[in-house]
């Protein structure tokens, strides 16, 4: 695969989208203030490049200018004002980027219902439209998540056949400790790979789901 690289000067866009991490380089202009929100299960990172912005999170607030960073973790609100006359440019990366990928409130501290593939709108309208049945889709998701219980339950028996040796080894001998809990990695890499393919799934079935037209009138 090529080695893209990316400028914040240009590329004021998503500039990766997986179910691991969506990161973008985003500009606002002065004034502009973001909507408050949170994310059920993305942790967020924010950069700013150029500028200056007052970030809240859970009701804590700090002004920040280029090369300053600050954290969101999931569940915490937050939103982002841009201060000065100047705008603003920021990297920011969610992770996991797992559909809801945020969480909306209303004025009211009230949950809103999901709403999915919202911060991926543009890169999808430059797709051609999926030529997959959403049924199948839906059958996809199933198989996806079947794997991931074998996959858990495996690696759970893994887990518990194998903790009665690290636990000896600690105690004897911290070599072999190493190469007991090295017998248990493969089986928790294996766990996460079928967690990855489901959300692989989940993030397309949900999009699709949700844009899908109504059913004609009788």
């Amino acid at each position: 695969m090529p080695l893209d690289v990316y400028d914040y000067r240009t590329d004021v866009r998503n500039v990766a989208i997986t179910p691991e991490i969506r990161s973008r380089f985003l500009r606002m202009e002065p004034g502009y203030v973001a909507p408050r929100h949170s994310h059920d299960l993305g942790h967020e990172v924010f950069l700013i490049l150029a500028g200056q912005a007052e970030f809240e999170i859970d009701g804590e607030r700090a002004v920040l200018g280029p090369g300053q960073m600050c954290f969101a973790r999931a569940g915490q609100m937050h939103q982002v004002r841009v201060v000065g006359d100047q705008p603003m440019t920021m990297y920011l990366s969610v992770t996991p980027h797992l559909e809801p990928t945020h969480t909306w409130w209303d004025e009211h501290g009230r949950k809103l219902p999901p709403r999915y593939g919202v911060s991926t709108t543009a890169e999808r309208a430059q797709q051609p439209p999926s030529s997959e049945p959403v049924a199948a889709l839906i059958d996809r998701h199933v198989a996806a998540a079947r794997a991931l219980a074998e996959a858990a339950a495996a690696s759970a028996r893994a887990q518990e056949a194998g903790a009665p040796a690290v636990k000896r080894a600690l105690a004897e001998d911290p070599v072999a400790a190493k190469a007991a809990i090295d017998s248990l990695w493969p089986h928790v890499s294996q766990t996460y790979a079928r967690l990855q393919a489901l959300a692989l799934v989940w993030n397309d079935l949900t999009v699709r789901v949700a844009e899908s037209p109504p059913p004609s009138p009788a």
